[in-house]
């Protein structure tokens, strides 16, 4: 990807707003109605876009964060996968709870959003993907923590179920930086926190 392109992709450059200098991008696949998942929360309905061999720029994607953050039932759930998808990244869990940790990267914190941000600051952390779900979504977006937003819109109304931004969020105006259109009628959009937020 040339400089043109990764500035419309957003990668590489820093956007100050309540995050502090740390980037915070929510990375996620929403039905074309606004829904993370079904009510189960199961994710059967991507099944049939998973099979691609395009992986609509997640390897990319991935690349340039260098933290996940995720709450306690995403978690859950992608800890009973086969294999385990952070590999190589700092996982905070945001959780009160006693969670089992997948490996030693993970740490379970309690803090607010804002507290997590700063100690992912403290560690030298300069770009997280904010992975969901959507309360815990909403409660940063809530807090003017998500400074990027990539959705990828999927060619389905789900009619219910989980809410992108759960039932936390609160009114933004963002800045379209970029679309990409793939086959299977997937959108992905890219916005940003105005500089000035």
């Amino acid at each position: 990807m040339g400089a043109a392109g990764k500035r419309a992709a957003g990668l590489g450059q820093g956007r100050v707003n309540a995050a502090g200098g740390v980037e915070v991008v929510y990375y996620v696949a929403s039905s074309v109605d606004g829904y993370l998942a079904p009510a189960d929360g199961s994710l059967d309905w991507l099944s049939a876009f998973e099979a691609s061999s395009d992986d609509y720029g997640y390897a990319e994607f991935y690349a340039s964060v260098d933290a996940v953050v995720l709450g306690s039932k995403t978690y859950e759930q992608v800890f009973g996968f086969d294999a385990w998808p952070y590999a190589g990244k700092r996982v905070v869990v945001m959780s009160s709870r006693d969670l089992p940790k997948a490996t030693d990267e993970v740490v379970v914190d309690s803090g607010s959003p804002a507290a997590v941000v700063e100690d992912l600051k403290s560690q030298g952390v300069r770009r997280v993907w904010l992975v969901g779900g959507g309360e815990l979504a909403g409660a940063f977006q809530r807090e003017g923590l998500i400074t990027e937003y990539i959705i990828s819109v999927i060619p389905v109304v789900m009619g219910s179920g989980r809410g992108v931004f759960g039932c936390h969020g609160g009114f933004e105006r963002l800045e379209l930086v970029g679309t990409r259109a793939y086959a299977e009628g997937i959108v992905q959009l890219t916005y940003r926190t105005p500089l000035d937020a």
